[in-house]
């Protein structure tokens, strides 16, 4: 068994003799940890957490009671072969959530470093999770899923296979993201819309008074000038801006499902969507 000698493992858990324990790692009472598993140093396991092969925690995860990490993906085309969970460093997660390894054999799910993971909630398979982001309880992200560094998901929100959700950018509790949400910004209602900025992270993120101007603007002529897309991001480029103007461009050019429309302000065509 490749336990680090420093680490305390409860004498109720059971670790298989081929995974790997980090230095100063604890393991509660009632955990289960499968072979081909790799714990880092310093993690904290609470009592009655399960670990499946082919997980690997990097160092000072702290995972609360009742958490499942590696299970097998929610897809009926699952076929049972080798496929990775890879959580980075620092994150927390609470009490009774899922995540699952990939679909495909030697395919990845992805979690960064230093996440909030709140309670009862679960990520699937092939997601991909940015570092310094909230995932609030409840929450629900599907398959091939990609969330940003520092995004904000509310509690209750349900996000669709294949969405993006950009860096910065905050949903609304119980929203129903079924189209791209554009970095910076804040979203709410059933189907996901457009609300402005998210004028509060971007303020703790230390955005300054001229780049969140800009994003002001770029919102605007997205939004609400009636442009078609081409031609609103086209302006937005002629504006200069900054580079998160730049990097809200790089993204909305880059959706390939299309991005979500504002309340109460009709476009022209297919501008918003891109579709």
């Amino acid at each position: 068994m490749m336990i680090d000698p420093s680490a305390v493992v409860a004498p109720t858990a059971r670790v298989d003799p081929e995974a790997r324990i980090g230095a100063g790692a604890r393991i509660g009472e009632f955990c289960v940890i499968e072979r081909d598993v790799e714990i880092g140093a310093r993690c904290v396991l609470e009592p009655y957490v399960y670990v499946k092969r082919w997980t690997t925690l990097g160092e000072e995860n702290e995972i609360s009671a009742g958490t499942v990490l590696g299970t097998d993906p929610l897809d009926k085309g699952f076929t049972g072969e080798r496929s990775y969970l890879r959580i980075g460093r620092g994150n927390k997660i609470r009490e009774h959530y899922t995540i699952s390894r990939g679909t495909k054999p030697e395919s990845v799910t992805e979690i960064g470093d230093s996440n909030y993971i709140m309670t009862s909630g679960h990520i699937a398979h092939n997601a991909k999770v940015g570092s310094n982001c909230v995932i609030a309880s409840c929450a629900l992200v599907a398959g091939y899923v990609e969330i940003e560094d520092r995004a904000f998901i509310s509690g209750g929100v349900v996000i669709h296979q294949y969405s993006h959700v950009g860096t910065l950018a905050m949903i609304g509790g119980n929203t129903r993201v079924n189209l791209d949400a554009p970095p910076y910004f804040l979203y709410s209602g059933f189907d996901i819309e457009p609300q402005g900025l998210n004028l509060v992270g971007l303020r703790r993120a230390g955005f300054t008074a001229e780049e969140v101007g800009a994003l002001k603007r770029a919102y605007r002529t997205l939004y609400r000038s009636g442009m078609k897309l081409t031609e609103a991001l086209e302006r937005i480029e002629k504006e200069g801006g900054t580079e998160h103007t730049r990097r809200l461009v790089e993204f909305i050019r880059g959706s390939k499902r299309g991005i979500c429309r504002e309340p109460g302000n009709p476009v022209q065509g297919n501008a918003v969507t891109g579709r």
